[in-house]
């Protein structure tokens, strides 16, 4: 095989893996309700767990989904909710999930199931579910 031909062989395989990867892009979205409303809340991989915000729900929670996809031995989806206090956020919920997490097509609550949070002090109750989707802007 002449050195050229090894080239482009090469470079065919290697845009191959890339627009693969990039067409298998994933996401986490995580419907969550509470006060009567519904949202969804979705997270890409990132590169590290400390750039995942947590984003405010009603006066009361904060709620935050980590994905890491890489390394694969940390690979994970996690899942907390704080109480909002005054004195800072205080965890009162957290959920670790293998990435990938077990196939269930069949399961109408994604790979969590329906679970529900409630506040300590005033009983309200934030409810979530979460499953893995395209990621169709992180495919472009």
């Amino acid at each position: 095989m002449s050195l050229p031909n090894f080239a482009n062989r090469l470079l065919a395989g290697v845009l191959a893996g890339a627009m693969s990867s990039v067409a298998m892009a994933e996401q986490v979205a995580c419907r969550y309700t509470y006060g009567g409303e519904s949202r969804v809340l979705t997270a890409r991989p990132a590169a590290s767990p400390y750039a995942a915000p947590a984003i405010k729900v009603g006066s009361f929670f904060k709620f935050r989904v980590v994905f890491q996809a890489q390394p694969a031995d940390l690979a994970s989806i996690k899942i907390y909710a704080y109480a909002d206090r005054d004195g800072g956020p205080e965890p009162i919920h957290q959920a670790i999930y293998p990435y990938p997490p077990a196939a269930n097509p069949g399961a109408p609550y994604g790979f969590t199931g329906r679970q529900f949070v409630y506040e300590p002090e005033l009983g309200g109750e934030l409810e979530y579910w979460c499953r893995l989707q395209p990621d169709e802007e992180g495919a472009e």
